[in-house]
């Protein structure tokens, strides 16, 4: 591994129930809780699978916690992986791409997966008033 791990730390916001809001138009949110999670705005594909199903790939969610790091391997190749948690509730919501093996994933690093079973989409508010 010569590049750079996105080195999250595990779970530096456990104790912490400050809760980040991003805003949007239309919001992601833990479909146990409520507790935000992203916007439409973050959003990259809704091209992936998860273990539940359908699965949608972001640059950036809040209110999560990261477990250690795993090496799987998956559809697409072997990655280093951290399972993604609602800070909430502790929910497993999907996981963050630390590392990907292959050059054509690279992309993904950095970037987390939420199952779409896990979450809810609902309307937020026009920013522009």
């Amino acid at each position: 591994m010569s590049r750079r791990v996105h080195g999250y730390l595990n779970n530096q916001q456990h104790g912490s129930r400050l809760v980040e809001h991003m805003g949007g138009v239309r919001l992601f949110s833990c479909r146990h809780c409520d507790t935000h999670l992203t916007n439409r705005t973050q959003l990259i594909s809704t091209r992936f699978t998860g273990g539940s199903g359908r699965a949608f790939l972001f640059h950036k969610v809040v209110n999560v916690k990261y477990s250690d790091i795993q090496d799987r391997v998956m559809l697409t190749g072997r990655h280093i992986v951290r399972d993604v948690n609602c800070k909430n509730c502790n929910t497993k919501l999907g996981w963050m791409y630390e590392y990907a093996h292959e050059k054509t994933q690279e992309y993904k690093e950095g970037k987390v997966i939420l199952e779409r079973a896990l979450i809810s989409e609902t309307d937020g508010i026009d920013e522009i008033l």
